[in-house]
């Protein structure tokens, strides 16, 4: 199984989210440190839930890390993260 699908599978079971974007930016780092020759190391996420309500950004962010630590530890080297309730998303 991809690493792309794994970390899909774990944020929906986590995070119920109505929107959820993974968009492999691997190519953009082909040669740079940390740029996995195989791909899918580095890795822009759009994920949308009423999980984050209420809670700060930082802590938001806290929860992804916390779900996805093993791909962190193992695989992903660069995580960019954009975590929004579904009232600031349609605000946006």
């Amino acid at each position: 199984m991809s690493v792309a699908k794994m970390m899909k599978e774990k944020l929906e079971r986590e995070f119920s989210p109505c929107i959820l974007e993974l968009e492999d930016e691997s190519y953009r780092h082909a040669g740079h440190a940390g740029a996995n020759p195989e791909g899918e190391s580095h890795f822009q996420l759009l994920i949308v839930s009423d999980k984050f309500d209420g809670v700060s950004r930082v802590q938001r962010q806290r929860m992804v890390y916390d779900v996805l630590a093993v791909e962190m530890k193992e695989r992903v080297h660069a995580l960019v993260l954009k975590t929004l309730t579904q009232k600031e998303y349609d605000a946006r």
